[in-house]
């Protein structure tokens, strides 16, 4: 479950980076009821850049495959082989 805090509680440091640290999950801040920013501890933002990374990837292999741009491994692997004499 997110937690959401107003601003006013970004002055207790220590509290929000155990909670971040602790929970795994992005802090909402709102300001004046509405959402203003979100926090998240350094290792949660990292894992999610590494997916957003994996993510981009996957969508790249998929639109080669869509595209038809794609090589039979096996095949590939066996020409490799014989070209450099493995």
């Amino acid at each position: 479950m997110p937690y959401i805090i107003p601003i006013r509680d970004l002055k207790d440091t220590a509290a929000i980076s155990k909670m971040c640290n602790e929970t795994q999950e992005p802090v909402y801040i709102t300001k004046n009821g509405y959402g203003d920013m979100v926090i998240m501890s350094m290792k949660t933002y990292e894992e999610r850049m590494w997916l957003l990374d994996v993510y981009a990837k996957l969508e790249e292999a998929e639109e080669d495959v869509r595209e038809g741009s794609v090589r039979d491994g096996r095949t590939h692997l066996k020409e490799l082989r014989a070209k450099y004499g493995l």
